[in-house]
């Protein structure tokens, strides 16, 4: 019986090893990611045979870091951390692929020409070929003469660099020239990369983060903003340095672009619009050296004034495009990538409970913790009411200031008709548009003590009564950007909230209308909304937004502070913008001051402790020695009291007799004197005469 014929297995893909420097940088890391997901170096034929799962081991990336520490990225095999160069060259002799991009860190200019120089001299050594990628920038043309038509690969012989990035053509010249001596065993290529965006930005990232704060009323476009900024999303920039592995074109030098034309004010505009307020003001262009966000590199990049077209990429290359159209064109997928990338998502919460249980506090602390707005209803009614009288007062077109008028005239109206509060429906308006204005949108909120009813809850998050086909998928839209994540529910017992009331500060209760009539009023008010089956509670427990029950019991800090903290544990970790360089640096600047200033005060009790100390010693000394003084004094009457009848004696009976011996002694000069007074003084003792 014959043996049964068995496949025969399918060959594996051989394993290109890519070396990337940098690559844990913005355009190194979306590099190494696409590579790790793609199939290069092999032939039509052989791409057929290979499975889905071996293409995705078919190249190994590895790499050296930019920083001082490792990183861990899942598409890299091996990262160096701050190799020496016998080090880096024994990696690099070690690769098929060697790509180094110098977009980015003008220090890497002299590492890649080192790099190139090494491999070219190495060459003898090598034991199968090798290909050198230098990703560069456009900004090698940014000094070019003006043509009639755009810049295309073909005139890269005519390219002027701007005086910044003179190392940069430099280094190009060196790489194309070192890819001739043998292009087979050694292939260099130079791609000249577009300002890069996508995937988090980098170049137009200051345009981004400050539309994001919202911060500015204004977003700045330095300069006049007409010039033309060529640009690639840097996934597509990756999926050309793709295609140049895997084809190994003729043409060495490739522009990397996209087909746009777009101006810088159109950017910044766009930009502006979809995150902020939409507008624009065009600022000198030397301001942008005074803004700390902005590197020189970045500034001479954004002020470059090109038009250009990659040729090379549309004939030789099938490229599928992500963004070809465009940073404009493509600017909701860019600013969801921009989101995804650095984990700024809205953080949207409502805070529910009785007056004067905390809600104001417990807001405005979540709101500076997170960086969220706070939203109040208070404030947001003065603030619309400012915002439309300013409208009409600036309204250019007739329209828009009859409607702001309208709207302002039924405010006002409502507030004098209801002793300064809104009906329900204007309300809800008014909170509405506050919630899906920018930095609402962007940040998210905290929306302090309000809905109060279910039927404003139902009215300011769902509004059913609208339009029914497209109106719903609008409403549903904005149902969905300004829906509360997270419902905090603070509850007290009305004993405690009366207390509380009573021991608060007679400013603090005419500013929160706490008078006690009124306060009564409001609580009962609250407690009538919630005993009802359709509760704002309940609404949300509808939607399966299930509520954060925090019952308070104590006015001690630590408490409060106790409490806090399992709202941030409940919350999670903020989704905003860490403190910018000048936050840290204020903030250290501030902890060191406070730091001199409990110091200073430290040093300054020791010097009052001391200086106490001494005015008590020498008070007590001064006590001590008049005392001593006192007793002295005292012993020295005592003592002349005491001896006044013997001086007395002695002045009366001995003395004379005595004082007459010592005379007669004078005199005599007696060989024995003391013999002498001796007899003396018994010849003439007074009793015995």
């Amino acid at each position: 019986m014959a043996e049964p014929r068995t496949k025969d297995p399918q060959p594996a893909p051989r394993v290109r090893r890519v070396f990337i420097n940098h690559i844990d940088c913005y355009a190194s890391e979306c590099i190494a990611k696409c590579l790790s997901e793609g199939v290069g170096g092999q032939t039509e034929d052989e791409e057929l045979e290979i499975t889905t799962h071996s293409a995705a081991t078919a190249f190994h990336i590895v790499g050296t870091v930019s920083g001082t520490h490792g990183v861990a990225l899942p598409c890299v095999v091996e990262a160096y951390l701050q190799p020496n160069r016998d080090e880096l060259l024994a990696k690099l002799m070690a690769c098929d692929v060697i790509i180094y991009n110098i977009t980015q860190h003008a220090e890497q200019v002299d590492e890649a020409l080192w790099a190139v120089s090494a491999l070219h001299n190495e060459m003898g050594r090598f034991s199968r070929s090798k290909m050198f990628i230098l990703v560069s920038t456009v900004m090698t043309w940014a000094c070019s003469e003006s043509l009639n038509s755009d810049f295309t690969d073909e005139h890269f012989l005519k390219r002027r660099a701007h005086p910044n990035f003179t190392p940069h053509i430099d280094l190009e010249k060196k790489v194309a020239h070192m890819g001739k001596t043998k292009r087979k065993l050694f292939s260099t290529y130079v791609v000249a990369s577009g300002l890069q965006y996508g995937m988090g930005e980098h170049v137009f990232h200051y345009f981004f983060k400050t539309s994001w704060l919202g911060l500015e009323h204004e977003i700045p476009i330095f300069g006049d903003g007409t010039n033309i900024v060529p640009t690639i999303h840097v996934s597509d920039l990756a999926s050309v340095i793709l295609s140049v592995i895997k084809h190994q074109p003729e043409p060495y030098y490739l522009l990397a672009v996209d087909s746009s034309s777009n101006t810088l004010e159109q950017i910044v505009k766009e930009v502006a619009s979809i995150f902020g307020p939409g507008k624009v003001q065009k600022r000198p262009f030397e301001e942008a050296y005074l803004t700390e966000d902005l590197s020189t590199v970045e500034i001479d990049s954004l002020l470059v004034n090109l038009r250009m077209q990659g040729v090379h990429l549309k004939e030789l290359f099938s490229i599928d495009w992500l963004c070809e159209t465009g940073l404009v064109n493509n600017m909701e997928l860019v600013v969801e990538e921009y989101q995804k990338a650095r984990g700024l998502l809205p953080l949207r919460l409502c805070v529910l409970g009785p007056p004067a249980v905390g809600k104001s506090t417990v807001s405005r602390q979540i709101s500076e913790y997170y960086k969220v707005q706070h939203v109040t209803l208070k404030e947001t009614i003065s603030e619309t009411i400012s915002h439309l009288e300013d409208n009409v007062r600036n309204a250019d077109v007739v329209e828009e200031n009859s409607a702001a008028k309208e709207l302002l005239n039924s405010l006002k109206d409502s507030m004098e008709q209801y002793g300064g509060l809104l009906d329900d429906q204007l309300l809800v308006k008014v909170v509405r548009n506050k919630l899906m204005s920018p930095p609402c949108r962007n940040q998210g909120f905290v929306l302090d003590g309000f809905p109060k009813t279910y039927e404003q809850a139902k009215e300011l998050f769902y509004a059913e009564e609208r339009e029914p086909e497209d109106g719903d998928t609008q409403m549903s839209s904005c149902r969905k950007k300004i829906m509360p994540e997270f419902v905090l529910c603070l509850d007290a017992s009305d004993v405690f909230l009366q207390h509380r009331v009573m021991m608060l500060p007679e400013r603090l209760v005419q500013e929160h209308d706490y008078e006690q009539e009124i306060f009564q009023r409001r609580l009962a008010r609250y407690r009538g909304n919630n005993v009802e089956d359709e509760t704002v509670v309940n609404y949300f427990d509808e939607l399966d937004i299930s509520p954060l029950y925090l019952e308070i019991t104590s006015n001690e800090e630590p408490d409060h502070l106790l409490m806090m903290q399992n709202i941030f544990d409940t919350v999670g970790q903020p989704r905003n913008y860490g403190p910018n360089g000048q936050e840290v640096e204020g903030e250290e600047r501030r902890k060191a001051e406070e730091k001199m200033r409990r110091e200073a005060q430290e040093k300054a009790e020791e010097e009052r402790q001391e200086a106490e100390e001494e005015r008590h010693r020498a008070a007590q000394w001064e006590e001590w020695t008049r005392r001593l003084q006192e007793v002295r004094q005292q012993e020295e009457e005592v003592l002349e009291a005491e001896s006044a009848p013997l001086r007395n004696y002695l002045m009366e009976h001995v003395m004379p007799t005595l004082t007459q011996g010592l005379i007669a002694c004078c005199a005599a000069r007696p060989q024995d004197p003391v013999d002498f007074l001796a007899e003396f003084l018994t010849r003439n003792n007074p009793i015995n005469q």
